[in-house]
């Protein structure tokens, strides 16, 4: 399998902070020369006229992962009724949990993502740039569900202060990769001082329901472990997935902090600790998470061959997340159940390689095959579905949400391809 692209670690790594900033602007100008509206922002892959870019594989697996909470919802909707769950899986708090569950996993895959895309092919390359841009666009997103509950002034702060923080993130990938420990202190400094800024940010828009101590605590965590896996990923040593894996599990935690807090300092609706508000934060994200891991597994082949032992290491993690959700099917239902999901779950993801490995080697026959595999998945897992829930959840019903995970999951795939197989 000719997929092979030579690790190129551009000297300018450093203009990647650069890079990083010019995605957005600084807080300071005026939001209607620099800001995109919240109808324009919440899209993750358009471009200035509004349609999606076909060459943007890192925009298009944005796209993708943006399907799964539709996803999770229908499911989580699903064995709410069928098990009546305690609680209001679709009340106005369950969905302010979920979506920045979804967020702040995000957050973390796509800021993993551009750290190694910097590292793998130079950080002037048009890759990181779309790298970053997606990142940007989920930075947007959390600003404007912040904005949301705490109104525009706070959503420029916290947009403000969130970039700053990935600038930092950036400075330490720099100096991890030149073998600066200085500079590393530096953006560790940096990003404590961002810890502070934050908690009396969120302690402030919640009227003390989120105390300041609690929200750096988490913050603290989520620097530990991203941090972490840059540091796995400027050395190469393979353990960069399973510690990008760890970052982003916290996320969750981090997501029902915050919305506990905002719950609690306002008059919303329901409650984002009850059990079906827990189930949809879960699958929320479990199934973003397998969109981006799936995604760093095909780009890890794709620049360092499907033989290599990082793809393995991608892999490994990727499963691990397969795992994960077939022992949230189990906890809902029983254990036979769950290993059922979870064999026939592994099976659409191998359709998914073998449907990369297609595309890098031009063979279109290997392509169709791994398509009608993927479709007959979908087809099977409807059925299934409706049997586990009772009809509650129809079978025309989540064949369509998995048929559009399928579709979008295999253009990113193409688009990434185009843009890293030589």
């Amino acid at each position: 399998m000719n997929t092979r692209l030579p690790r190129r670690v551009a000297a300018t790594l450093a203009g990647a902070v650069l890079v990083l900033s010019a995605c957005g602007d600084d807080g300071d100008s005026p939001a209607s020369e620099s800001e995109p509206s919240t109808s324009e922002s919440s899209d993750p892959s358009s471009d200035d006229t509004g349609s999606t870019s076909s060459e943007d594989p890192f925009a298009l697996t944005r796209e993708a992962a943006g399907h799964m909470p539709m996803t999770a919802d229908a499911l989580a909707s699903g064995f709410d009724q069928a098990l009546k769950l305690p609680g209001n899986g679709s009340s106005e708090a369950a969905s302010l949990r979920a979506g920045l569950t979804y967020l702040l996993t995000e957050h973390v895959y796509l800021a993993g993502i551009a750290v190694d895309t910097a590292y793998v092919t130079g950080a002037d390359s048009p890759e990181f740039e779309m790298a970053a841009g997606a990142l940007d666009q989920n930075s947007v997103a959390l600003a404007d569900a912040v904005g949301a509950v705490a109104g525009a002034d706070k959503r420029q702060t916290f947009l403000q202060s969130w970039r700053s923080h990935i600038d930092d993130f950036v400075s330490y990938a720099v100096a991890a990769k030149e073998g600066d420990p200085a500079g590393k202190r530096q953006a560790l400094q940096n990003l404590t001082g961002y810890q502070r800024v934050a908690g009396d940010f969120f302690e402030e828009v919640t009227g003390g329901a989120l105390p300041a101590s609690a929200v750096r605590a988490s913050l603290d965590e989520h620097i530990r472990t991203l941090a972490a896996a840059i540091d796995a990923f400027a050395a190469g040593d393979g353990t960069g997935f399973d510690k990008l894996k760890a970052a982003a599990d916290h996320m969750p935690m981090t997501a029902d902090a915050l919305a506990t807090g905002i719950d609690q300092a306002t008059d919303m609706a329901g409650d984002p600790n009850d059990q079906a508000s827990e189930v949809r934060a879960l699958l929320n994200a479990e199934l973003t998470e397998h969109v981006y891991l799936a995604g760093i597994a095909v780009f890890t082949a794709y620049v360092d061959g499907a033989d290599s032992d990082s793809f393995a290491a991608a892999a490994k993690t990727l499963d691990a997340n397969s795992v994960d959700l077939g022992d949230a099917v189990a906890s809902l239902t029983d254990q036979r159940t769950g290993d059922s999901f979870l064999q026939a779950w592994r099976s659409h993801i191998d359709d998914f390689v073998a449907y990369a490995v297609g595309v890098a080697q031009g063979d279109q026959e290997a392509q169709d095959a791994a398509l009608a595999g993927l479709r007959a998945y979908a087809e099977a897992s409807g059925k299934n579905f409706e049997t586990l829930t009772g009809g509650v959840l129809p079978a025309d019903a989540v064949q369509h949400e998995l048929e559009m995970h399928i579709d979008s999951l295999t253009a990113a795939i193409d688009a990434m391809a185009a843009a890293l197989v030589r």
